[in-house]
């Protein structure tokens, strides 16, 4: 199922990654991806893909938290809407990760909390899974803390690898499926979404936004 979906999906985005790519070019200096190591299966690293959406020779921490003023004006949009995730699909159809699954972290964060990564790293890290779904839009609510990187250790991640833990409990490749349709519905606004959708994938009647 990684193979197929990550074949289908780099052919069907490969338009929107040119657009993406001649837009980052036109906007900032620097090159169209970015690669950071993060931690995979059995704590084996791998260089992660991303489109750029930060300016080049700006030092920072190793975390985006909140409104990072790193991140360029095409960055943010590419944020929003979750393009700058598209090239992983390369990682996944090397087998570095899977269609679902606990998100891959920088191997500093893997080691802070590796009691629980140990667990988590059984498998391959994903595109999306549960705790990605919930904090689909981590940037803006960590905007609202004083302190985000404190919330962001304290609060999120804790709390994303317990949603994580749990559903690797009862993966089944069905359950995977329907969590990469409500990753999919979720991008886009609850406003578009007939009330009906909403209220069958996400179990809510008067809220169709699962955020």
């Amino acid at each position: 199922m990684d193979i197929v979906l990550s074949v289908f999906l780099l052919i069907v985005a490969l338009p929107i990654l040119a657009a993406a790519a001649i837009a980052i070019k036109i906007d900032s200096e620097g090159p169209v991806f970015f690669v950071q190591p993060r931690m995979g299966r059995g704590f084996k690293r791998f260089a992660l893909i991303k489109l750029r959406t930060m300016r080049i020779r700006c030092d920072g921490a190793a975390y985006t938290l909140g409104a990072d003023p790193r991140i360029t004006y095409v960055g943010h949009w590419l944020r929003w809407s979750k393009v700058d995730e598209l090239p992983q699909l390369w990682n996944v159809l090397r087998g570095e990760m899977s269609m679902v699954g606990p998100r891959p972290v920088i191997p500093q964060l893997a080691f802070e909390f590796v009691k629980a990564y140990i667990h988590l790293l059984e498998v391959r890290p994903g595109l999306t899974d549960p705790a990605s779904m919930k904090y689909c839009r981590e940037e803006e609510l960590l905007a609202l803390f004083p302190d985000p990187l404190l919330h962001f250790k304290a609060v999120i991640t804790p709390d994303k690898l317990r949603i994580s833990a749990a559903y690797l409990e009862r993966a089944t490749v069905w359950s995977d499926l329907g969590v990469l349709t409500r990753t999919a519905i979720a991008l886009f606004p609850a406003r578009l979404l007939p009330r009906y959708v909403g209220t069958l994938l996400f179990g809510r009647k008067e809220n169709t936004d699962p955020f």
